[in-house]
């Protein structure tokens, strides 16, 4: 009784979403809008909530009454607006077949040019991912194993896209993503007497190859793997043996699974000193 009770309330105190906020929130599905606007969406109970943990700033905060109760009074009051909405409107708002019952709409964080800056310590370098769910695995592995600098070519799928956000599973809250021109970026860094670790099939086994703890590890496209220009900054070619003799439907690794790999050698090789 107590929780419909709040929940009724909720619908009295707060005010119910406008057709146009739908509209509005729909529209940054689009790079277009979301570059115009400066925000993006995040979508579901999880991320929602660790975003709100984060104290990063919130333009709405969009969600069933019950989700709103549910979480502290503090957390809800970080959104500058809140508004309650039935099923029905987050299933028009939401990406998903089966909307979760939170959405948050947040600004997009300034970045700076990523080819002025070269991190100190393990960083990836994208080329022309284009697939959002790859990119989002890709974010969350570097996560996971504790690279916090990601250099996307300004060919990459858009970080905000919403299925990027969503593959990410909150992810992104623990890795800087930029964006540049990968030929500038890369060669500040061997300037910068730093290695370019490359995933390549006819490269070394990385399990059997001399790795540091600095450095820039160069993933490439989906289907053209890393462009012949950006070949001339490597230093050393990597690539994961196969552990079987199969012959068919397994002739090369998705390109978030082969991140998460190499990622995960370079971090034991890291703990294991």
């Amino acid at each position: 009784m107590r929780a419909t009770a709040l929940q009724a309330k909720l619908f009295i105190d707060l005010p119910m979403i406008s057709r146009s906020k739908i509209q509005f929130v729909i529209s940054l599905q689009r790079k277009k809008v979301r570059d115009k606007e400066k925000l993006f969406v995040i979508e579901g109970d999880k991320m929602v909530r660790e975003y709100l943990m984060s104290e990063k700033p919130v333009r709405y905060l969009i969600a069933k009454p019950e989700f709103i109760s549910s979480i502290p009074a503090g957390l809800a009051g970080r959104a500058e607006e809140t508004i309650p909405v039935s099923f029905d409107d987050l299933r028009k708002i939401s990406t998903l077949k089966t909307p979760h019952n939170a959405i948050a709409v947040v600004p997009v964080p300034e970045a700076e040019p990523a080819h002025d800056i070269v991190p100190a310590g393990l960083c990836a370098a994208l080329d022309f991912i284009q697939d959002p769910g790859n990119l989002g695995t890709i974010i969350r592995a570097a996560a996971w194993f504790g690279i916090k600098d990601i250099i996307c070519s300004n060919e990459c799928v858009d970080l905000y896209n919403p299925k990027v956000i969503q593959a990410t599973m909150g992810a992104f809250l623990n890795v800087t993503v930029r964006y540049s021109d990968l030929s500038v970026f890369l060669e500040n860094a061997r300037k910068q007497g730093l290695p370019v670790y490359a995933t390549l099939t006819e490269g070394e086994p990385v399990y059997e190859t001399g790795l540091t703890d600095t450095g820039v590890i160069l993933l490439g496209n989906e289907s053209r793997g890393i462009s012949g220009e950006l070949l001339q900054y490597v230093t050393t070619r990597l690539s994961i043996p196969k552990f079987t003799k199969a012959r068919y439907g397994i002739d090369s690794l998705n390109v978030g699974m082969a991140a998460a790999v190499v990622f995960s050698e370079f971090a034991r090789r890291t703990y294991s000193k």
